[in-house]
């Protein structure tokens, strides 16, 4: 399915003219942290419902204009884009935009959540593994090859964290054996950030220290 059938026109954009009154009751039914506003059909920017509160009930939206919001996304944007603005932004709702920058409706982030789910990254079967190396050595090709050369498929990868010296990858992989495939991350020189039990190589350390508890409290 193409994100853009997510696309919804339920509510029709707060016309510039409406008084903010009017605005106020429309956030009063409804869950959104911001709404499109539009001016002769031009998308003109984003009200926040937290922002009106402070307003006069009988001026206009246009009154208001310099407290509007000018982020959204166009038709052609990835998922990916689409995410990114919702999380910049802080919001619940994304105005869409047409190539010729006419507005077309919006983005739920609850609908684009479910889309997300639908990619095999979360939808499929697999192991979560997470390595960190250092920003100048890390290299995500070197990451798929040690993958797939241990007969691994990678369904997705994701640089979870990073700073000026190490950078995180979050990595998704179905079949191939997981054990084979840390060990070959560890001899790359990758640290492995999360636990697994299938891990010979902890496992030998916690038995290694198991015994030498035993040993020292005999």
């Amino acid at each position: 399915m193409e994100i853009t059938n997510y696309i919804t026109t339920d509510f029709k954009a707060i016309d510039s003219q409406d008084t903010i009154a009017t605005v106020k009751d429309f956030f009063d039914d409804l869950n959104f942290s911001h709404f499109p506003v539009v001016e002769e059909g031009i998308y003109i920017g984003s009200i926040a419902s937290e922002d009106i509160e402070t307003f006069e009930n009988d001026k206009k939206v246009i009154d208001y204009r310099y407290t509007l919001e000018g982020f959204f996304t166009n038709t052609d944007s990835l998922w990916l884009e689409v995410l990114e603005v919702f999380a910049k932004n802080h919001s619940n709702l994304i105005p869409v935009l047409d190539q010729n920058n006419t507005y077309v409706g919006y983005y739920e982030i609850d609908d684009i959540m479910s889309f997300f789910h639908q990619t095999p990254f979360l939808k499929e079967q697999g192991r979560i593994i997470k390595v960190k190396k250092g920003v100048l050595d890390y290299s995500l090709s070197q990451i798929a090859q040690i993958v797939e050369s241990n007969n691994g498929k990678l369904l997705g990868l994701f640089i979870s964290e990073s700073n000026i010296d190490t950078i995180e990858v979050t990595l998704k992989i179905s079949l191939g054996a997981i054990n084979e495939i840390i060990q070959t991350f560890r001899r790359y020189n990758y640290e492995i950030t999360s636990e697994h039990h299938e891990d010979d190589y902890l496992n030998n350390l916690k038995e290694r220290s198991d015994y030498l508890d035993k040993y020292l409290n005999i």
